[in-house]
């Protein structure tokens, strides 16, 4: 399967913006297929899937689906709607992180707007001893993500951290400005449709240069959340941390989509290594787990497998 190129890769991630589309899974909800990846699309679902997740040994990463909004009075819904989920974190003492969009935040709307709300919410999170992670999403949107990231640590916040895409031409750079800061970064290797001049377009290169990004977010310091579902980019990220005495859980852990390749998530648990569930909810879920099936092919047999059973 060629990347990003591919016809069906192409196809999914369309349907991902497609407003009926959006419109007959909010109808059917998880009927379609969406629970294999989706925790929930209330807060009452996600909490019993967490404390799950928590017993089997996983940490988790929790996150409420949506991005686009369109009025400054709608963040502000998201910012209450995040601050309810932090409450019920540390309420529910849940081993858990919390990630937003910026865009959920109203970043396409003012980035002083995104800025504000996310100020308020990793000041709340710090209060309980949370952390929050910026997701990373469109390359036009990575310099204003990184901007409000730096103006944060700045101020003293210490309890966010950032997400850097190694598809794009631009993020070693990205890494190398940001290492000063002993950053908290989330490793990924790139999940939206760019244009060739911004990202590489070829998957084998894009592999290439997730494993150069890994070593030297290990070399520079600070933490790093290697966040991948292809094993031997894990297995090489681990020949390299014990090759330079970097320790798991102090350094660096792996990050896995709930849902995704649950056997090797619980292959690395078993070999002692820390494995954090980035699990979502919410009800404008669509767009993610049209992204998901996007990313494997088999995924889309498996969603189609479950709707023709019930």
């Amino acid at each position: 399967m060629s990347f990003p190129a591919s016809l069906g890769r192409t196809i999914l991630l369309g349907a991902s913006r497609n407003a009926w589309l959006n419109r007959q899974a909010a109808r059917f909800g998880m009927r379609l297929g969406g629970s294999r990846f989706v925790a929930g699309e209330r807060l009452e679902q996600f909490v019993p899937i967490a404390r799950g997740l928590n017993a089997d040994g996983f940490t988790l990463a929790a996150a409420i689906l949506g991005e686009g909004v369109t009025s400054e009075a709608e963040t502000r819904e998201v910012v209450a709607d995040y601050r309810t989920l932090l409450t019920a974190i540390a309420g529910e003492k849940l081993k858990a992180t919390v990630a937003l969009k910026l865009t959920h935040l109203g970043l396409a709307i003012d980035e002083a707007l995104a800025e504000t709300n996310l100020r308020e919410l990793v000041e709340f999170a710090s209060a309980l001893g949370l952390f929050i992670r910026i997701d990373m999403e469109e390359s036009w949107y990575v310099e204003p993500t990184l901007r409000i990231y730096r103006d944060l640590r700045n101020a003293g916040l210490t309890n966010v951290g950032v997400v850097l895409q190694a598809y794009l031409y631009r993020t070693l750079g990205d890494l190398d400005d940001l290492l000063p800061l002993q950053p908290n970064l989330r490793l990924v290797k790139g999940a939206y449709l760019e244009n060739p001049e911004v990202a590489y377009p070829r998957k084998a290169d894009v592999d290439l240069a997730y494993t150069r990004l890994i070593e030297r977010a290990l070399r520079g310091g600070g933490f790093c959340a290697i966040a991948t579902h292809d094993e031997k980019a894990i297995r090489h990220s681990l020949a390299f941390a014990s090759a330079n005495a970097l320790r798991s859980g102090e350094r660096f852990e792996f990050q896995m989509l709930y849902g995704v390749r649950p056997r090797l998530q619980r292959q690395l648990l078993a070999e002692g290594y820390p494995v954090r569930i980035a699990a979502p909810y919410g009800r404008t879920w669509f767009p993610y787990f049209m992204r998901r099936l996007a990313e494997r092919p088999a995924n889309v047999a498996f969603v189609l497998g479950s709707v023709l059973k019930g």
